[in-house]
């Protein structure tokens, strides 16, 4: 548990979805409420200004919607964690493609709320870290991933991850026989790994290109990278990133 509250915003166009989510909120020692907008320009002016730790954003408002906003705040030095809080499913891999930390669909209880707020507190925590000196880093060489499996946290040895995808409201990392749900964005695995010849083939994938069995050609310059794990998956690579990964494999 974090010995500071998470500080919240909330920002949906109707005052009653603010209210109830303010309330829910409120009931949460984790979260303290520091600010409500019911429009995007009002949220990011008020983001300009104060240090969130989290926006709970609805995605169907008038003018910009949350996932313009979303997109505006990767740009930010200093982005606050995204929730989305949406009525509509059908925007949840959008979501994920801007690095939101959750999806909740209403109507949620409690109980789903406590994940994303435990989800949060873990991110949070990473972030706030002291930095390792570059003695440390070369010491520690990050040689496990923590992931969770059965309510407990396992940690995995790197070498044995074979890919990482996005699916539904989480972000799941595969080994030959196994996936386990990681607390992770799909960022900030792709910052982790990639010294460790890790690639972000497409928007929800990270893949290790030293368990690509074979690349196969599809149509339109897009291709896919076949794995060695247990099902011989294949991962989409997009054509934005199909020249990078002919750079980086010398092909």
């Amino acid at each position: 548990m974090l010995p500071v509250k998470l500080r919240a915003l909330i920002v949906d166009d109707e005052p009653p979805a603010r209210s109830e989510l303010r309330y829910m909120l409120d009931n949460i020692e984790e979260i303290e409420v520091v600010g409500e907008s019911a429009s995007v320009k009002e949220a990011l002016e008020l983001i300009r200004v104060v240090n969130y730790d989290v926006v709970f954003l609805d995605i169907q408002m008038p003018g910009l919607t949350g996932l313009e906003m979303a997109q505006a705040l990767r740009q930010l030095s200093n982005s606050p964690l995204i929730v989305f809080v949406t009525a509509h499913g059908e925007h949840a891999v959008r979501a994920f493609e801007v690095d939101a930390v959750d999806y909740l669909l209403k109507p949620f209880e409690e109980d789903r709320l406590m994940q994303t707020i435990n989800r949060l507190i873990k991110i949070k925590t990473r972030m706030e870290a002291k930095p390792l000196s570059e003695g440390q880093r070369e010491a520690a060489k990050f040689d496990r991933m923590p992931v969770e499996k059965n309510g407990k946290t396992i940690l995995l040895n790197v070498d044995s991850i074979i890919y990482a995808d996005i699916r539904h409201d989480y972000v799941y990392i595969h080994t030959y026989d196994e996936s386990f749900i990681t607390t992770y964005t799909l960022a900030e695995l792709e910052g982790r790994l990639k010294d460790r010849f890790f690639f972000r083939t497409h928007r929800s994938y990270v893949v290790n290109l030293n368990k690509v069995k074979e690349i196969v050609p599809l149509f339109k310059n897009n291709y896919v990278l076949k794995v060695k794990d247990k099902n011989e998956s294949e991962i989409l690579v997009s054509r934005r990133q199909t020249r990078k990964l002919k750079a980086l494999l010398g092909i």
